[in-house]
């Protein structure tokens, strides 16, 4: 499962012209699932988003995590994240999980991400999404569980 995490002083989800998650200062995590990923993985990569210390402290140095800072966390399904793009010009998705499996490991991951961090947002599996952010930095790091 990999998380391309980008620190914002705001994001936002738009589905059908309508607002469906938004956060301030915090974290925008596009969540790319590959067909061998597991429920484990999907608490593995939630714990690693929230304690990662990308924020800094007093001293401008990144010490600080998410959970430090109590920040919000934006989740976003994207598939396109785990395509294959070494060879050719067309991107290959076979690593990715199928539709279904996909949407209900997505669905454990926001749900687990609710349970245990609350300022927790999220975009919709399968929808149509229009995201906008505004990159604090700008600073983005790829994580894999």
């Amino acid at each position: 499962m990999l998380g391309l995490i980008q620190l914002v002083k705001h994001a936002e989800v738009v589905v059908d012209n309508k607002t469906i998650g938004a956060i301030d200062r915090g974290i925008l995590a596009l969540i790319g699932i590959e067909k061998t990923d597991t429920e484990k993985n999907a608490e593995k990569l939630l714990e690693k988003i929230i304690q990662y210390r990308i924020f800094n402290d007093e001293n401008g140095k990144m010490n600080l995590s998410l959970a430090t800072i109590q920040g919000g966390l934006l989740l976003v399904p994207q598939f396109t994240l785990v395509a294959e793009t070494q060879k050719g010009t067309r991107p290959g998705f076979s690593l990715g999980m199928p539709p279904e499996e996909g949407k209900r490991l997505f669905d454990y991951l926001t749900h687990y991400a609710t349970q245990h961090y609350p300022h927790t947002a999220t975009g919709r599996f399968g929808a149509h999404m229009q995201v906008s952010l505004c990159n604090d930095g700008p600073v983005t790091f790829l994580l894999k569980a």
